[in-house]
């Protein structure tokens, strides 16, 4: 029987010595069985095999284990105490299923239970690949050092394979679970598969400088709600980002730069991990409404060619008097009462979802006044880069009103504010 851990023998005489363990573990593989040319009767031993000792340290097991700490053995940790020598053998980063499995046969053979019974192997030198540390980062810059016949590491947390040319993504890198950053920036990429989502670990995804025109929603519903902090998409060919993209609510940092934006996601202001948001570059010509609950460290918006802001030339709307689907609508949101897909049809529960709020704080869906006023940027980022070469920090932003009473107030405190 075997079994893949880190493992740290520490001598309960180093105390006596005015010395103590490192602390820490080694990559090791553990063996339990008898040495090869022992006749039947021979005793079992434990052998310990390290990348500096691949021959092994064996260890007599019959009689001669002084007790089992297992109170962590769920994290994968257990210490097997040995009467002689004098030492602990402290094991960590198991398996906990295969630990227990492991620990359980050591103590049959403590206990002198029949050889035949017991789970043996035989104690031969580890092989390389089965005592180093397993990689956990891999970095590819060119298309010549791409592996094309072997797989990748499944132990891989961290990904880069940039400037390699790459059409799509390779399906063998949806396989590696264990992946918290996956680096595809500076290739040819046209599209995601929604399989990425599978990547449950996936805390970093850099595509910069691809071929990318959209983001699938499948991908903002996926388990990357959960997981992603940093997302890159900057200089890619993206026109828009799908509504269910506010999904993605762990977000921090978001790169948009250099594409080809013509509006940011409706329900931005849902994204309240945001900290560091650029859009540099692109073609907004105003900001969404709910742009104005971010809460920001850094924005960068420089570059994009912002209308003229006129409160005084509405874009009209409202539908007087109003339908009952706009009613029932507003009366739903305004009230907070429940829905969803098993009440309401489908494509109620996503216009509900994309309903817009009026200055007062009431709702509207598809009866409204809209306008765009200034917004200068500092009031939701702490630091802003000039969005424009005039050193200005002011950009426009989209208002809703509900009634013509919501809108005329906002006129008179307007007229008024401007003399």
């Amino acid at each position: 029987m075997r079994l893949q851990c880190e493992v740290e023998v520490v001598s309960r005489l180093l105390p006596t010595c005015g010395l103590r363990g490192r602390g820490r573990g080694t990559r090791a593989l553990l063996s339990l069985g008898r040495p090869p040319g022992r006749a039947r009767g021979g005793g079992v031993y434990l052998m310990v095999c390290t990348a500096r000792d691949r021959v092994g340290t064996r260890y007599k097991v019959q009689e001669n284990i002084e007790r089992f700490f297992t109170r962590f053995v769920e994290e994968g940790k257990a210490t097997v105490r040995l009467r002689e020598p004098a030492v602990d053998v402290c094991l960590s980063k198991a398996n906990a299923s295969n630990l227990k499995n492991f620990l359980s046969a050591v103590r049959l053979a403590h206990q002198g239970t029949d050889i035949g019974a017991l789970p043996l192997s035989a104690l031969v030198p580890a092989k390389t690949s089965e005592v180093e540390k397993p990689k956990t980062k891999m970095i590819i810059t060119s298309r010549r050092d791409y592996p094309l016949t072997k797989n990748f590491p499944y132990s891989l947390e961290h990904l880069q394979a940039s400037y390699c040319k790459l059409a799509r993504i390779d399906m063998r890198v949806l396989c590696l679970k264990k992946l918290q950053k996956l680096d595809l920036s500076h290739n040819h990429i046209k599209q995601l598969p929604a399989t990425i989502g599978d990547l449950i670990c996936l805390q970093e995804l850099n595509l910069h400088d691809n071929h990318l025109e959209s983001f699938s929603g499948a991908l903002c519903n996926s388990t990357l709600q959960k997981s992603l902090q940093f997302l890159d998409l900057s200089q890619n060919k993206i026109k828009a980002l799908p509504i269910q993209f506010c999904q993605l609510r762990e977000l921090v940092n978001l790169k948009l730069d250099d594409n080809e934006l013509i509006r940011l996601p409706f329900k931005i202001g849902q994204l309240d991990h945001l900290r560091f948001l650029s859009a540099a570059r692109n073609k907004l010509p105003f900001l969404p409404s709910d742009f104005r609950k971010l809460c920001l460290e850094n924005l960068d918006l420089f570059g994009n060619p912002f209308e003229q802001p006129n409160p005084l030339v509405p874009n009209i709307q409202l539908k007087i008097p109003l339908t009952l689907l706009e009613c029932a609508a507003r009366a739903t949101i305004n009230y907070r009462i429940p829905y969803g897909c098993h009440l309401l049809p489908s494509h109620l529960c996503e216009d509900l979802e994309v309903a817009k709020t009026c200055q007062c704080g009431r709702a509207c869906l598809s009866s409204f006044i809209q306008i765009t006023v200034t917004m200068n940027l500092h009031h939701v980022a702490h630091t802003v880069v000039l969005v424009d070469n005039m050193g200005g920090t002011e950009a426009p932003i989209i208002c809703y009103f509900c009634s013509l009473d919501c809108y005329s107030q906002f006129l008179d405190r307007y007229l008024q504010s401007n003399g």
